[in-house]
């Protein structure tokens, strides 16, 4: 058993370190551990904030910074309470860049999806529409791609008047609508995108 003076004397003494080293273990580690197990701390937590302590304290007593105003205990749980403060900080910073992290990449995730997804869905409509034939064709990729009205449309197709246009777009549209039912690729894409 060491009291305070005796232990910081020993602490000195290179041939007593390693006696004073195993006795703050026995002394404190369980004080110790205990205050970081009590606050947020796992038990690899609290034994390597202990070896941490252990090992601030005895630089500070061969520096001569311990002035024994304190209690070693007092002493050496203010050094403990102070790594493990640092500790959850770094932990808390990192956290929140993390979180920033996942959130970025979960949105980059979706866009993508989303992109892709409409292109696939594009590629397949393209790939139908061939098979409905050049005038349905020109006529679904001028309105729904090209965003052109009935009128705009007049100069792209050989049509007499809008109505004929309008005519002629509800028929295209019905036999893509056969075709979609017939392609369950291009149905399934196009529910997810109505989802």
């Amino acid at each position: 058993m060491y009291s305070d003076a005796e232990l910081i004397a020993a602490i000195g003494r290179s041939d007593q370190l390693n006696n004073a080293i195993f006795f703050i273990y026995e002394q404190y580690s369980s004080t110790i551990q205990s205050y970081i197990l009590a606050n947020s701390g796992t038990p690899p937590d609290a034994e390597d904030i202990f070896q941490e302590t252990v090992v601030t304290f005895i630089d500070l007593v061969k520096k001569e910074k311990f002035r024994g105003e304190a209690s070693i205990k007092t002493f050496l749980t203010a050094i403990a309470r102070n790594l493990w403060l640092n500790e959850l900080k770094k932990r808390q910073r990192s956290d929140a860049r993390e979180k920033v992290f996942e959130h970025g990449r979960e949105v980059t995730e979706m866009d993508v999806s989303q992109y892709i997804a409409d292109r696939e869905v594009k590629q397949q409509f393209v790939t139908v529409l061939g098979k409905l034939g050049e005038p349905c064709k020109k006529l679904l990729t001028l309105f729904y791609y090209e965003n052109l009205t009935m009128k705009d449309i007049l100069h792209h197709l050989p049509y007499e008047n809008e109505q004929v246009v309008r005519n002629k777009k509800y028929k295209c549209l019905q036999a893509l609508t056969e075709m979609v039912k017939q392609n369950p690729v291009i149905a399934k894409l196009v529910n997810q995108q109505s989802d």
